[in-house]
C-alpha cells in the first residue's frame, strides 16, 4: 500500500503550492493519526518532507520573482536562532520523554490557532492596513522588530510540532504586510521562508534519531510534483474555498490531538 504514502504526498505537496498553508498542518497529524506514527517520528519525517518539498516549491516562486528577499531575513533573524534554541532544549530533556505529551498537546494547539488564522486571514490583513494607514510611520519603524519576533514564534512551534510555518506564517505577514506582499508574493515569501527553518529543525531531528527515510522517500514521490502543479496553479485556484477546507479539517483534527 506505498502508494497510499505517495498520494498523501502528492495532496499535501498541491495544497502548499497553491496557498502556502496546510504542509506540517496536515502531513503530521496524516502521519500520527492514519498512518501510526510516533508523534517525535513524524514530526522529524515531516520537517525533512517539507524542506525538500518547499526548496522545490521555493524554485518556482523564485522563478516567477515571487520572493520578498527583505521581508524573508526578517524572518531567519528569528526563526533560525530560536529553532537551534529549541532543540538544543529538547535534546536536554530528552525528547523521549517529551513526545508523546507534550507534542501532542502543543501540535494539537497548534492546529487549532491555525484554523483560526487560516478564518480569519482576511481580518487580519484589513486590521493592518487600517492601522498602517492611520498610523504609516509608526507602524512601518516597527516592521523589522515585529517581522523577527514572528520569525522567533514560528521557529518555536515549527521546531516543535512542524506546524505553523505556513498558515499562522502567512496571517502574520498579511498583517505586518497589508500592501507590500501581494498574494504570489506572499505565499513565495512564506514557503521560501520555511526552507532554512525545515533544514535547521531537521537536522537536529535527525540527529536524534528522529526521521523514518524511507518513509519520507514515499511522501516525496508524490509531493514534489505536487508542489510543482500547485505552485503553477497558485494565481487559478479558489483560494478562499480551498482554506475554508483546510480550517474545518485542522479544527477537527486539532481537537482529536488535544484529547488524544
Amino acid at each position: 500500500m506505498d502508494w497510499i504514502h505517495t498520494f498523501a504526498g502528492f495532496i499535501v505537496g498541491a495544497t502548499v503550492g497553491m496557498t502556502g498553508v496546510g504542509g506540517g498542518a496536515l502531513m503530521t497529524p496524516i502521519l500520527v493519526l492514519i498512518f501510526g506514527v510516533s508523534p517525535a517520528l513524524a514530526v522529524g519525517t515531516d520537517l525533512w518532507f517539507a524542506a525538500i518539498t518547499k526548496t522545490v516549491g521555493g524554485f518556482v516562486h523564485h522563478q516567477r520573482r515571487s520572493v520578498d528577499w527583505e521581508v524573508l531575513r526578517r524572518l531567519c533573524l528569528g526563526s533560525l536562532p530560536t529553532s537551534v534554541l529549541t532543540l538544543a532544549w529538547l535534546h536536554i530533556t530528552g525528547i523521549s520523554q517529551v513526545k508523546q505529551g507534550l507534542i501532542l498537546t502543543i501540535l494539537g494547539g497548534t492546529l487549532l490557532l491555525t484554523a483560526t488564522a487560516i478564518i480569519f486571514k482576511n481580518k487580519t490583513q484589513s486590521w493592518g492596513a487600517a492601522i498602517r494607514t492611520q498610523a504609516p510611520v509608526s507602524f512601518k519603524r516597527a516592521q523589522p522588530t515585529l517581522t523577527v519576533i514572528a520569525g522567533s514564534i514560528l521557529g518555536l512551534l515549527v521546531t516543535l510540532t512542524s506546524v505553523g510555518g505556513g498558515a499562522l506564517g502567512i496571517v502574520m505577514l498579511v498583517f505586518l504586510y497589508p500592501f507590500r506582499l501581494k498574494p504570489a508574493r506572499l505565499v513565495g515569501t512564506d514557503i521560501v521562508h520555511a526552507i532554512p527553518l525545515t533544514i535547521i529543525a531537521g537536522t537536529g531531528y535527525l540527529w536524534m534519531g528522529n526521521v523514518d527515510v524511507f518513509l519520507l522517500g514515499k511522501l516525496l514521490l508524490g509531493s514534489v510534483p505536487g508542489i510543482i502543479i500547485g505552485s503553477m496553479l497558485s494565481t487559478k485556484v479558489p483560494e478562499a474555498l480551498l482554506r475554508f477546507a483546510i480550517a474545518a479539517i485542522l479544527s477537527v483534527v486539532g481537537f482529536k490531538l488535544v484529547l488524544y
